[in-house]
Parts: C-alpha cells; sequence; structure tokens
C-alpha cells in the first residue's frame, strides 16, 4: 500500500530531527579522527644545452630533468590520518622526480610514516620521511621557482628513522632526528645520524630556521672516518605584493681534503629569491645561487683543463613569470644559467665543451583534492537537564 505523500513529508522531518538533536538533552558530536586524500600533478617540457642524449638525466637531476622531451615530473597520491593521539601519513608518487632521485626499490615511496602522542604538544614519529634539510623544497608547487639550486640538489631529499616533534607554543617548531643516514632510506653501516630542525614564524608573513646533520655515512669496510656537519639557515618573508626566500648551507666533513685526504673539507652554497605578484593571476620571480665544492665531496672530483683535480664551483641565475588559472593550479615559463668555474668544462653541446649551461622550461601543476576531509565522530553522554 503507498504511503501518503502528507505522511511521508512527516517521517522524513522525523527523522531529520531524531538525527539531529537539539534542546538541553540534545548530544554533543566531536571529532576524534579526520582522513584526507590529496593529488598533485606536474608535467613540464625543458630543454637543456648539454648533449646527454636521449632519455637520459641532465647534471643535477631533480625537477624537470630530461631535455627535449616532454614528460611527467610527478603525479602523486597524498593520505593523511590524524586523531587526537595518532597520526599517519602515505605519499607515493611516479614520474622523473621518483626516477631520477628517489632510491630504487622504494622509488614510488615519498613519504609513510606513522606517529603518537607522548604528551601533550609532544610528538613521535618513525618511518619514511622527506628531508627536514634545506632553504628549498623539492617539488615545483612548493617553491616560487620550478627548479631548484644546484645546492638544494646536493642536500637530502629523503630519510628514514624516528622523529621527535614538539610545539611549545603557535610560532616555534623544534623537530630532533635519529636517521638511518644521509639521503638514505636503509642504512649503509652500523652507524646512526642524527639532525634537528627548528622553526620560527614572524607573524603570519614569514619565518626563520636552522636545519643540521651530523652522521658519518661511510660503508662498514672503510678504516677512515668520514663525519659530517652539514648546518642550513634560511628565512622567508612576504611584503605586500613581494616575497622573498634566502637561505645558506655550510657542510664539513672528516677526512675528506684533496691535498693530503686527512683534513677536513668544507663546501657552502647560498640562494636568493625574490618573487613579484603582478596581478591576481601573474607574478614574476628570479633567484641567484652560488655553489662552492672545492674538494668535491659532495658534488664529485674532476680534472680541470690546467689539470687539477677539483671539485664543482659554480653560480647561476634564474627567471621566470607564472601564470595561475586558479588557486590550486599554476604555469610557468622559466629560464636559468649555470656559470661554472672558468677551467671546469663539463657541459657538452653539439660536440663542444663549455662551462656554462643554458636551460627553459614550461611547467603546469595542478592540486585536487580526492577526499578533503573525512570525520570520524563519537557522540558524549548528554547533559544532565534539572527537573523543577
Amino acid at each position: 500500500m503507498a504511503i501518503p505523500k502528507k505522511i511521508r513529508t512527516l517521517l522524513a522531518v522525523a527523522a531529520a530531527l531524531a538525527l539531529h538533536p537539539t534542546g538541553s538533552n540534545a548530544q554533543k558530536l566531536d571529532t576524534v579522527s579526520t582522513f584526507s586524500i590529496t593529488t598533485y600533478m606536474d608535467a613540464y617540457y625543458a630543454y637543456y644545452t648539454d648533449s646527454v642524449g636521449p632519455n637520459n638525466n641532465q647534471k643535477f637531476p631533480s625537477t624537470s630533468p630530461r631535455s627535449n622531451t616532454p614528460s611527467l615530473n610527478t603525479i602523486q597520491v597524498a593520505i593523511n590520518y590524524s586523531s587526537d593521539k595518532i597520526r599517519a601519513t602515505g605519499v607515493f608518487h611516479y614520474g622523473d622526480i621518483a626516477n631520477a632521485t628517489w632510491p630504487h626499490p622504494y622509488n614510488n615511496i615519498m613519504e609513510a610514516h606513522v606517529g603518537f602522542k607522548v604528551y601533550s604538544k609532544l610528538w613521535i614519529d618513525a618511518g619514511f620521511f622527506r628531508t627536514h634539510f634545506g632553504t628549498e623544497y623539492l617539488l615545483p608547487v612548493e617553491n616560487m621557482t620550478s627548479s631548484v639550486a644546484v645546492g638544494t640538489y646536493y642536500e637530502p631529499y629523503y630519510e628514514s628513522g624516528i622523529r621527535l616533534n614538539f610545539d611549545p607554543t603557535k610560532k616555534l617548531e623544534i623537530n630532533l632526528f635519529l636517521l638511518n643516514g644521509y639521503n638514505m632510506f636503509v642504512d649503509n653501516n652500523n652507524k646512526k645520524s642524527a639532525g634537528m630542525g627548528i622553526t620560527y614564524a614572524l607573524g603570519d608573513n614569514g619565518g626563520v630556521g636552522y636545519t643540521n646533520y651530523i652522521g658519518d655515512d661511510s660503508p662498514v669496510d672503510s678504516s677512515v672516518a668520514h663525519l659530517r656537519f652539514h648546518q642550513n639557515v634560511f628565512f622567508n618573508y612576504q611584503y605586500r605584493k613581494f616575497k622573498f626566500q634566502v637561505g645558506g648551507d655550510y657542510c664539513m666533513q672528516q677526512n675528506s681534503d684533496l691535498a693530503t685526504g686527512t683534513k677536513t673539507a668544507t663546501m657552502y652554497s647560498a640562494l636568493a629569491t625574490a618573487k613579484y605578484q603582478w596581478t591576481s593571476k601573474f607574478s614574476v620571480y628570479g633567484r641567484g645561487e652560488i655553489f662552492q665544492d672545492p674538494d668535491g665531496y659532495m658534488s664529485t672530483i674532476i680534472v680541470d683543463n690546467t689539470g687539477k683535480r677539483t671539485g664543482y664551483k659554480l653560480w647561476g641565475v634564474t627567471a621566470g613569470v607564472e601564470y595561475k588559472p586558479t588557486d590550486d593550479s599554476y604555469i610557468r615559463l622559466e629560464g636559468r644559467r649555470l656559470q661554472m668555474d672558468k677551467e671546469q668544462f663539463i657541459f657538452d653541446y653539439n660536440g663542444s665543451r663549455y662551462n656554462d649551461r643554458y636551460e627553459i622550461m614550461i611547467n603546469g601543476g595542478v592540486t585536487f583534492d580526492l577526499i578533503k576531509r573525512f570525520a570520524t565522530r563519537v557522540s558524549n553522554p548528554p547533559e544532565p537537564t534539572i527537573e523543577d
């Protein structure tokens, strides 16, 4: 028998009131956990004046590593879960960034870690992490530029171990790490490394930070210690339509100088980036960078045109324009010049050797939520009422 329309309407209203009670006896709903899935994609076309052959990665491969080959930097899916006492993150990626910079067989895992609240604002997390180190991030969506500086290329991209996270105030964050090694998921010896990251927010417009790494990643059969102490400082700030970023690295490594092999070698790098928001959708940006590794313990050891053994020494400039069709997407046209030391001819182009390289790239990226925020809720008991 069909139910009359008026009765169906009354039943619908009653059901709504039952699901959403009101009044003094209504149950209070508290969110205890959230779950989200976010996707990010970046495609590119790049051209380099360095003839490395079809489908080969350029020198300093990170973002957009292949020349004259339209390709995919990354497509990734980030899964996040958080509750009052437990949190977990898994990020899986595929593309040229995963193949060029992440270690096999884990190259499709960008990060995967789980954490537990120890006390109040103190958390402990363990697993695979993206690096805590450096001024720039790796992904174009995270930076003002699409490419990263050479100094950033030689910083670690990923790490594995245990993290102690403490946020004593809304502005201050402190992270301590026990790690398997420098840019390693799997330990290569029986020694553990340590790291630290401290950031302080300068209101809503910027922040300052310090990160470091200390460890010896010498192979187990090495009789010589190579203790590395790598430090980084950075500063980010936005003033009206201008955005600024500056940072620098200083690294020391034991028993690594080219002359004797028994002295401490040093490396330093720095970058400065500025962006001007021309209109709501268009912006222009530029970056300057230097990288000095005279002993070659971080870059590589080469023989220059004078017959001297040395490491990479270079500077570079980058300029670009960005168009944002939406808040979650971008299109960038970017040019860059890298200039090596006057005797370091490391680039090949059309059969000739050069000590500089020009590059141009076009990037398009978009971020979107598959599940923006799925909340699991529990009901607290209703508050008691006082009867007259």
